[in-house]
């Protein structure tokens, strides 16, 4: 399970801005990430079929989370360990198929604890992707709009997302012009959806492209995020800037001299702060 965690954590990071490029053009994202007294920075890079994001720890320690759209593989690259690992179409199949059944077992047990220890269950299996109705217990979170707000140069829209009625996340969103995109430079996220859809069926839609109410229940591209626990943040993640960019093809590639893992092993996704 904690393997499992770790990978959709990986997955998270390549997956937030997912999108293609426009011409020969690449898109260059920089977003940090504060989690208490610890900061997290991510860099990432997007082509047409291709998308690459490079996470600096608090420590300096660098992961990096590669997919491959023509080879349909994610790979993810510890720099510090020199390993990396890769998954395909069917490694996301099994693993989804290991989660649905680790998260269903979980929750009959869940069910007959006490209702502290329940409620604290149930957070970590929302955080882990499990199903649940919009709002409940695991559910995606119902969110509400909040009026407007900034977040460096960009005025956005704010959403709060609630479960059960308490306040667990917020949103500021814009649409994709006020970041010099369109809404064709996302067609690429088909691909991501498809290849995780066995894998996170109740997140992958919170995870890639321009969010519709429909579907995640606020609109645009986040721009900054945030989880609560309570009154108490948990992290906050804002993007600090967007430009058009070319890309050297070795960037998408794994480093001379390092050793292939085992997926989950020597490899693990990036520790990030948000999902």
């Amino acid at each position: 399970m904690n393997n499992i965690a770790k990978t959709i954590a990986a997955i998270a990071a390549v997956c937030s801005f997912a999108s293609p490029l426009q011409a020969a053009e690449g898109i260059l994202m920089l977003e940090k990430t504060v989690s208490g007294s610890n900061t997290r920075s991510s860099l990432i890079q997007i082509e047409r079929d291709l998308m690459r994001a490079e996470v600096t720890g608090a420590t300096g320690e660098v992961q990096i989370v590669v997919f491959d759209g023509p080879q349909q593989v994610l790979r993810i690259i510890s720099v510090p360990r020199k390993s990396y690992s890769e998954m395909t179409k069917a490694d996301a199949d099994r693993m989804g198929a290991q989660l649905a059944a680790a998260m269903a077992a979980m929750k009959e047990k869940v069910a007959g604890l006490p209702p502290e220890q329940r409620a604290k269950m149930e957070s970590l299996m929302s955080q882990l992707g499990a199903g649940g109705p919009v709002g409940g217990p695991g559910g995606r979170p119902e969110y509400r709009r909040a009026g407007s707000d900034k977040v460096g140069k960009w005025a956005c829209d704010k959403y709060e997302g609630f479960r059960s009625g308490k306040k667990v996340s917020e949103v500021c969103t814009v649409e994709p012009k006020a970041l010099g995109l369109t809404e064709a430079d996302f067609d690429v996220t088909k691909q991501v959806a498809s290849f995780f859809e066995k894998m996170l069926p109740q997140r992958v839609d919170q995870l890639v492209g321009i969010a519709r109410v429909e579907t995640q229940g606020f609109a645009g591209i986040p721009i900054r995020r945030a989880a609560y626990d309570g009154d108490k943040v948990l992290w906050v993640s804002e993007v600090t800037e967007v430009k058009r960019e070319n890309f050297a093809a070795s960037i998408y590639e794994v480093p001379a001299g390092f050793q292939k893992q085992t997926m989950g092993r020597g490899a693990g996704g990036p520790q990030a702060g948000a999902p």
